[in-house]
This record gives structure tokens, sequence and C-alpha cells, in this order.
């Protein structure tokens, strides 16, 4: 199986790429569309502004590209801010029209509860996700008893759909959306990569998704 990771200049793709090659994946890094169009899913990695990634995208002609691959029903996989991208709009800095491949906004974490409790942001760390449905590359698989994942975002989805709602965990009664799927379309907003045992356990039964969609 070969994973394309799209390369447009703001995305952590080292720990991405080492992460497939453990699994056994042959990885394209590449931001060239015919190069990455020959593999059999994509991923969008993502570090920095969300304003700022969508014009790199449409600077490169990769929007288009992204768009294009979707339609024609390759598996894509957003990861961090790779995720925010996916969805219709963002508030960071400066609004921003993202893919709309999942419903919602993106906006910052307000830094205080209802009560007046403040607290940090970014969220950061290691937090624990609660699925409210499983994917089709999840319907087979025994999930593990620890679940816990590593955030590091300023920024979550908020007003999403729920049906599009894999799995969420609790940020000062904020609920954070942990993974979204979309048809063919699947996001995960923290670092599976860096995540240990579950994050590389989530990393893998996607992969093995990938796997049964093309046969």
């Amino acid at each position: 199986m070969k994973i394309g990771v799209i390369d447009y200049g703001m995305g952590n793709l080292f720990s991405v790429e080492q992460a497939l090659k453990r699994l056994d994946c042959e990885v394209a890094v590449s931001a060239n569309p015919q190069e990455l169009a020959a593999t059999d899913a994509l991923i969008l990695p993502g570090v920095g502004a969300f304003p700022d990634a969508m014009k790199r995208l449409a600077e490169t002609g990769l929007d288009a590209f992204i768009r294009e691959q979707v339609d024609a029903n390759k598996q894509l996989l957003g990861i961090c801010l790779g995720m925010q991208l996916l969805f219709e709009e963002s508030e960071e800095v400066a609004p921003t029209k993202g893919f709309g491949f999942f419903n919602g906004k993106i906006t910052r974490f307000p830094g205080e509860t209802a009560n007046g409790t403040k607290y940090r942001v970014p969220h950061m760390g290691w937090n624990t996700l609660e699925f409210k449905c499983l994917p089709k590359w999840l319907e087979d698989t025994a999930l593990p008893e620890s679940k816990y994942v590593y955030f590091v975002h300023s920024f979550y989805a908020a007003n999403i759909n729920r049906e599009q709602l894999v799995a969420g965990a609790d940020y000062f009664e904020t609920e954070v959306p942990g993974v979204v799927q979309a048809e063919n379309v699947c996001g995960m907003q923290f670092h599976p990569e860096k995540s240990g045992e579950f994050g590389v356990f989530l990393l893998e039964q996607w992969l093995k998704g990938v796997g049964v969609s093309i046969c």
C-alpha cells in the first residue's frame, strides 16, 4: 500500500512518514499532484495557522487537487491543523473558508468556563477519547481499554454535525471533536503518530480500512 503525504510546507512530515513506514507502508511525501494521485490514500498534516495553510494550498494548486481526489472517492485523513482545514471555516487570525467536507467552524477555546474558572489555552497534553460511533474501519475491531491521545491546539471545531462525530474529548466543559468521519474523509485533531499505542492503533486501523476499500 502506498500512502501520499501532502507537502504544502506546513506539516510535521517526518513523524508522520516514519509512523507510516513502521506500519509497513510505502510513503510518498510530495507536493506533486501526479505523484500523489498515484497513491492509494492521502494524508493532510498541518502545523501553524489556518489562513496560512489555505493560502499555501491555493498557491500550489493542491486545494483543487484534494477536492478532485475526494470527489474520486480516494480516502483522505487530516491530522491536527490538517483536520481543521476540512471544516467549513475558521476564525483563526481572520475569517477563512476551509474545504467544507465537514460541517462546523474552527473557533478558539474561550479560556474560561461558564462559572468563571480560567484554564490554559492551548489544550496541550494527553486526554481520553470517548467514542460516539464507529466508522467502518473500526467496526470489526475491539477498542483498547486505554484511549489516551496527545493534543496540541488552541482552536477546535464547534457547531459540528453530530452524525460526523466519531469520538470527542472533554476539556473544561468544551467537547473537543477528536475524530470525525464523512464518507471517505476522516479527521483526527490529535497526533496519532505521537499518541503512543492507541494513536498507532487508530492509524493502523485507518490504513487497514484503506486496504479494504481499494481491494
